[in-house]
């Protein structure tokens, strides 16, 4: 079986070259942006009809969420023509398209956790862009999943985790926001869920959720992160409206994984234990 993986050298891509090796089954063929430009019709095609892939995993996205708001052309382009491309490239050849979207399709307006049915209202140019690109692959694709996800982290790329454990190596107290409610996700397990996607034949397409389990705050997360590593640091509380940032972030964005635990016969570890890993 061929999988290409588009983004590869995200965090995402990275995850999943990680795990490769334990699928001998599958034969992964990892292009990084500079050996595929999402973008790039012409690219893409070439690509396809060399592998003739029977998934495409895109885990390529622009993700600066900030910088977003200012770099609008760009994050349209990665977050939203590219996934159009692939879709009409995975049309073309038969090819099952796995897309990774986030919770930032969602207001954060609700304090339930957000299934697939409920409405999106992104409230910057990233989750803007991200839905643009989920509505892209409904319309030109027949065979894909877009799993949303959220909070993502890892050993791997630039993630919340990475940057308190930096921080906490500069300074001797930290404040992080405790008014944001979602569920951190670590990049393994969203990696491992996505081959066991590849692996079972399903043919139930559309759109999943997909994070470790339970809810947290930034904060909460950063107080995990720093118990676990045995970093001693003062930490403290504060509201979003004493971090103002560029873009908007939803204020509850916890995602329901009923439909993905159903359809996959998956459980999923808390995002206490998935910490664990580090």
């Amino acid at each position: 079986m061929v999988v290409l993986v588009t983004g590869a050298n995200g965090q995402l891509g990275q995850a999943l070259r990680f795990i490769a090796p334990e699928y001998p089954e599958i034969q992964f063929h990892f292009y990084g942006s500079d050996q595929l430009n999402i973008t790039d019709k012409d690219a893409v095609a070439t690509a396809f009809e060399i592998l003739k892939p029977s998934f495409c995993v895109n885990a390529a996205a622009y993700t600066a969420v900030d910088k977003a708001e200012t770099d609008i052309e760009n994050a349209k382009a990665i977050n939203a023509t590219g996934p159009k491309i692939l879709a009409e490239a995975c049309h073309q050849f038969a090819t099952t398209l796995i897309h990774v979207s986030t919770d930032f399709v969602f207001d954060g307006t609700k304090n339930t956790p957000y299934t697939e049915e409920d409405a999106t209202n992104p409230q910057g140019v990233y989750g803007l862009t991200k839905r643009e690109g989920e509505l892209e692959i409904e319309g030109k694709a027949t065979a894909y999943f877009i799993i949303r996800t959220s909070w993502l982290y890892s050993e791997f790329g630039n993630n919340f985790m990475k940057t308190m454990l930096r921080l906490a190596k500069e300074r001797s107290s930290l404040n992080v926001v405790s008014d944001q409610i979602g569920t951190p996700t670590h990049a393994i397990d969203l990696a491992q869920l996505i081959v066991k996607v590849i692996l079972s034949n399903s043919k139930n397409y559309g759109i999943y959720h997909f994070s470790n389990e339970g809810s947290a705050s930034w904060f909460d997360f950063a107080k995990k992160i720093f118990e676990i590593n045995n970093v001693a640091i003062a930490l403290g509380a504060i509201t979003t409206e004493e971090y103002p940032t560029p873009a908007k972030r939803p204020k509850y964005s916890v995602l329901d994984k009923t439909k993905i635990k159903a359809e996959f016969k998956t459980s999923i570890k808390s995002w206490e234990e998935a910490l664990l890993r580090k």
